[in-house]
C-alpha cells in the first residue's frame, strides 16, 4: 500500500543539509511530500487511479531534493513499489478515506476549553477539483481528480490556504463549520515557493456572523500550539494540540524553496493542509502544510509562520499579484577552516565564500568568485553561514534574504583580495533554466511535421521518469544555470509518425540546439525561426551531433493531416502565436554547457556549499 499517499513534509534541516533523489522508496528510507494527496477519480469508477505525480523527497544522509515521480498502480488503484517515511503536505483524497488506518498516537481531539471558541468558525473546509497538464502530450490535460483541505478567513473577505491544495484547480468550493452549503471560491493569488494561496468568496451569506482571524507573532520554543482543520477520519472540524519544537529555515516540499518554518509535535494529517495553527491567545501563528514521516521519528509537523504569510499578503497588496521571494543568486561555501580563512585574508571567524554567481542575478554585476561575504545589511554573517536570530539563537543566512521583497536592495559587506568594501545588490526571484513549476499551468509546445517540441521542465522529467532521459541532458538540467532571462532547454519530446518524417520516428527526449545554423534561445524563438524560414529545407541540430532535415513544402502540406490523424487541435500553444520579442543574451559564454556544481541545494552532496 502506498504509505506515501498519506503524508508529506519538509525537512527540519536547512536546505544545505538535505538531498533529494527522484525514485521510489524502500522501507529503510524516508521522504518528503506536500500534505496533499492528488488522486485521480474516474466517473465510472470511484476508486482513484494513482497515475498522478506526487512530489516526493527522499532524504539521503542529510541532503534532500524535491521531485515528483509517476507512481505505478495495481489493479485496484493502489500504489506499488516500496515507499516509507515522508515529508508530505496534506489534503484528503477519496483513496485516503477508503484506506484509513488509525494510529492512537495521532488521534484528533477537541478540548472542551476551545470547542465553542468563535475563531473555530473562521476555519473552513476546501473542496477542490484539479486538472493537471499532460506534460508528455502538452496540448491536452490529464483526467481530473478531487481532494479536500482546509482554509481560514482573514480580513478583506479573503481566505488563506496552501497552494498545493488548489494546484491546477478547475473548481474550488468552501464550506463553513456547521453549514451544509458549499460556496464557490476564486483563487486570487498562488505562491508556489511559500505554498500559500489566497482565495475569495463573493457570496455575502458566506461572510455573515463570522470574525476573521488575526495573525499573531512568531512563537517561541515550547509555546503551546493548536492546529485546526478538516483531516481524514471524519467530516467535522478537528483540533490537535502540541508545542513548538523548533524554528529554523526549512525546505518547503511543494515549492522547492527554503524559508522560515515552525516545527511542532501536534498531529497533522491529510486534510489539515491550509488550516491555521493558534497560540493560547487565539491568534493565528501560521498555516499547517507539511509533516515528517520516518520509522525513527513521530509527530513532526510543520507550520508556515505568520511572518511568511504576512510577506505573501504584503507582496500581493503591493503589486496586485504575487511576485515571489527574492534570492541573492550566489553559491556560497562555509569558512569553518582557519587555513581557508587565512588564505582568503579573512582575519575574523566569520564570512562565507562566493563560489559561483548566477548570470541572471544582479549579483553577477557586483560580486566575483572568491569574494567573502561578511555582512548583510550590517548583520554579521558567521563562518557557518548563519546570522543572529532573536536571543541566543542563530539561523541560516537565507533568512535575511527572505525578509526582502523582489526589487529591494541589500547592502553587502565583502572582503576581496584582503580588502573590505561595501556594495549594494538588487534582489529578485531566481530564474530557473529548468523550472519546477510551469507558469500559467499549461506547457508550451510546437509541432512541426509531427516533431513535438516543448521546453524541458521538472514536471516533464518526472512524468517521463529519469530512465527515459539521456545522462547528458539530465546533467544539463542539474548543473546548468540560465545564461539570460528567457532561456529554455527546448526538447523534442516525441515524433508523431508520418510519411514526411520517415527515419525520425524513434527520436524522443532530445535537446534541439540549432535551427538552420542558428542557436535556439527558447521555444518561442524556435517558432519564430521556423515561421520566418524561406529556405528549401528545415534543418534541426540535436545534441550528440544528430541532424534531422525536412522539406519545407512537404512539411506545410502534411501539417494539417498530422493534426487530424492524432486528434490535436492546434500545431502550437496559444502563447507561441503572439509576436516574438528577441531576448538579449548578454555577455555570458555559450561554450560551456554545464558547470562543476549543481544548481540546487537539493543536489549538493554535503553541508559546506549552499545556494543563497
Amino acid at each position: 500500500m502506498a504509505v506515501a499517499a498519506l503524508s508529506s513534509f519538509t525537512s527540519p534541516l536547512s536546505s544545505s543539509t538535505v538531498k533529494f533523489r527522484y525514485s521510489f522508496y524502500s522501507n529503510s528510507s524516508f521522504f518528503l511530500k506536500p500534505l496533499h494527496c492528488h488522486c485521480k477519480i474516474s466517473p465510472s469508477n470511484p476508486q482513484p487511479h494513482h497515475r498522478h505525480n506526487h512530489r516526493e523527497q527522499e532524504v539521503v544522509g542529510k541532503k534532500k531534493k524535491p521531485r515528483e515521480c509517476k507512481e505505478e498502480k495495481s489493479g485496484k488503484g493502489s500504489v506499488v513499489g516500496p515507499q516509507t517515511a515522508a515529508y508530505k503536505s496534506f489534503g484528503i483524497s477519496k483513496k485516503d478515506k477508503e484506506s484509513l488506518i488509525f494510529d492512537s498516537k495521532d488521534q484528533q481531539v477537541e478540548p472542551n476549553n476551545i470547542q465553542d471558541s468563535a475563531f473555530l468558525n473562521a476555519v473552513v473546509k476546501v473542496y477542490c477539483t484539479h486538472t493537471a497538464p499532460d506534460y508528455s502530450l502538452p496540448w491536452q490535460k490529464q483526467r481530473q481528480y478531487a481532494s479536500t483541505g482546509s482554509a481560514f478567513m482573514i480580513g478583506g473577505r479573503k481566505l488563506i490556504t496552501n497552494a498545493h491544495c488548489v494546484e491546477h484547480d478547475t473548481q474550488v468550493k468552501v464550506k463553513r463549520r456547521g453549514d451544509d452549503r458549499k460556496y464557490v471560491a476564486k483563487v486570487l493569488a498562488r505562491g508556489v515557493d511559500c505554498d500559500i494561496a489566497l482565495l475569495s468568496v463573493e457570496s455575502d451569506e458566506f461572510w455573515r456572523d463570522v470574525e476573521p482571524l488575526r495573525l499573531g507573532r512568531l512563537p517561541h520554543l515550547q509555546d503551546s500550539v493548536t492546529v485546526v482543520g478538516y483531516p481524514l477520519g471524519g467530516d467535522t472540524i478537528s483540533v490537535t494540540k502540541g508545542v513548538v519544537s523548533r524554528i529554523e529555515v526549512t525546505s518547503y516540499a511543494h515549492g522547492s524553496s527554503d524559508l522560515l518554518g515552525i516545527q511542532i509535535d501536534a498531529a497533522i494529517n491529510p486534510g489539515n493542509s491550509g488550516g491555521p495553527a493558534f497560540n493560547d491567545q487565539g491568534e493565528c501563528i501560521g498555516v499547517a502544510f507539511q509533516v515528517y514521516r520516518s520509522e525513527e521519528a513521530e509527530n513532526i509537523g510543520y507550520v508556515i509562520p505568520s511572518t511568511v504569510v504576512s510577506h505573501f499578503l504584503t507582496d500581493y497588496e503591493k503589486n496586485g499579484r504575487y511576485t515571489g521571494f527574492p534570492c541573492l543568486g550566489v553559491l556560497i561555501q562555509k569558512l569553518e577552516n582557519p587555513a581557508l580563512r587565512a588564505c582568503l585574508k579573512v582575519q575574523s571567524n566569520e564570512g562565507v565564500l562566493v563560489r559561483r554567481v548566477e548570470p541572471t542575478s544582479d549579483a553577477n554585476n557586483v560580486l566575483k568568485e572568491g569574494d567573502v561575504i561578511v555582512s548583510f545589511d550590517d548583520v554579521r554573517v558567521g563562518c557557518e553561514g548563519t546570522v543572529p536570530f532573536r536571543s541566543n539563537e542563530r539561523i541560516a543566512f537565507h533568512f535575511l534574504i527572505s525578509q526582502k521583497f523582489a526589487g529591494d536592495t541589500a547592502e553587502l559587506g565583502i572582503i576581496r583580495a584582503g580588502e573590505f568594501m561595501k556594495t549594494k545588490i538588487i534582489l529578485n526571484p531566481r530564474v530557473h533554466l529548468v523550472p519546477f513549476h510551469i507558469d500559467g499551468g499549461q506547457p508550451s509546445y510546437l509541432i512541426i511535421a509531427g516533431l513535438v517540441f516543448t521546453p524541458l521542465s521538472e514536471p516533464l522529467i518526472e512524468e517521463e521518469c529519469e530512465d527515459n532521459w539521456g545522462l547528458k541532458l539530465l546533467a544539463k538540467a542539474r548543473y546548468s544555470l540560465a545564461r539570460f532571462k528567457g532561456e529554455q532547454l527546448v526538447i523534442l519530446s516525441q515524433v508523431l509518425a508520418n510519411e514526411v518524417n520517415i527515419g525520425y520516428e524513434d527520436m524522443g527526449n532530445q535537446q534541439v540546439l540549432k535551427f538552420n545554423g542558428t542557436r535556439i534561445k527558447n521555444i518561442h524563438h524556435l517558432a519564430h525561426l521556423v515561421d520566418s524560414c524561406k529556405d528549401k529545407y528545415l534543418c534541426f541540430e540535436f545534441e550528440d551531433s544528430y541532424v534531422a532535415v525536412l522539406d519545407r513544402e512537404a512539411v506545410a502540406a502534411a501539417s494539417s493531416s498530422i493534426l487530424t490523424d492524432y486528434g490535436i487541435p492546434l500545431e502550437r500553444s496559444s502563447d507561441l502565436s503572439k509576436p516574438y520579442v528577441d531576448t538579449p543574451e548578454g555577455d555570458q559564454p555559450s561554450g560551456k554547457e554545464y558547470s562543476d556544481s549543481p544548481v540546487s541545494n537539493y543536489e549538493i552532496g554535503f553541508d559546506g556549499l549552499l545556494w543563497a
